[in-house]
């Protein structure tokens, strides 16, 4: 059986510290270590180097003040990610990577996936400063509590439906399949909506503007017809059916 920890003690986006059989243990990142005051082997650094080039974050692992180990941990890619990514750039959408792990590791996962503009080493605060500097337009994808901030200020906050409860409860959008082909797919969804609304208030109006006039016999001292009110009254249904009809193509969409 594992030894009993106590005092433990979390800091987000760093680590973890506790004390295990009366002996001082610290799990985290660099920053955890440096914040701790404790001097890196230069070793087990060049090794975490290593780990991140090949998209995994490393972990340190300090024993009473001394750095003794690293490891590795990464989580494998989703077979859809890098055609989401490029539908997204199809789309016509800027992609951006923020995450907390080193520079190294997210440069290596961005570059599989396509992504324009990587950023790495970001706290879960670094996130919402982000998605702040990205201002009118931003839309933030996330599942983590670390997430939830971030989801919250961007002007669309989409949550894959496998995240935590936080950051569901925080973004607009969830998507409960947790495919990342689901992004996109709800991008133009969203997009179809309102090229399907924009076309509904058109032909409204349209309507209106048309026959209206004619109704109220415009058109009669200049030898035009006249439109009848019940024949005024059946194109008025008629116009609500069109309108009807026009958005329940929407069930078509793929």
């Amino acid at each position: 059986t594992l030894p009993a920890a106590s005092g433990v003690s979390a800091s987000a986006g760093r680590g973890l510290a506790a004390t295990v059989e009366g002996r001082a243990v610290l799990i985290g990142n660099a920053r955890a270590l440096s914040e701790a005051g404790i001097t890196p082997a230069p070793a087990l650094i060049a090794r975490a180097e290593a780990l991140s080039a090949e998209a995994a974050t490393p972990v340190h692992v300090a024993l009473d003040g001394a750095h003794v180990a690293v490891m590795a941990m990464a989580d494998p890619l989703r077979e859809t990610s890098a055609a989401a990514i490029a539908e997204l750039h199809a789309l016509g959408i800027q992609t951006r990577l923020i995450s907390g792990d080193v520079q190294a590791a997210a440069d290596a996962v961005g570059a599989r996936l396509g992504m324009d503009h990587v950023t790495g080493g970001v706290l879960p605060e670094g996130k919402l400063d982000a998605i702040r500097a990205m201002g009118e337009g931003s839309v933030f994808v996330g599942d983590g509590i670390n997430d939830a901030p971030a989801l919250a200020a961007a002007e669309t906050g989409i949550a894959i439906g496998s995240g935590t409860d936080v950051a569901i409860e925080a973004a607009e959008v969830v998507l409960s399949s947790g495919d990342p082909a689901s992004v996109p797919r709800a991008i133009r969804l969203s997009r179809a909506v309102m090229r399907n609304i924009r076309q509904n208030l058109f032909w409204a109006f349209a309507y209106n503007v048309a026959l209206i006039p004619v109704a109220m016999g415009v058109l009669v001292p200049f030898g035009g017809p006249r439109l009848s009110p019940m024949l005024g009254a059946a194109a008025m249904a008629l116009s609500s059916v069109f309108v009807v009809t026009n958005a329940l193509r929407l069930r078509r969409f793929s």
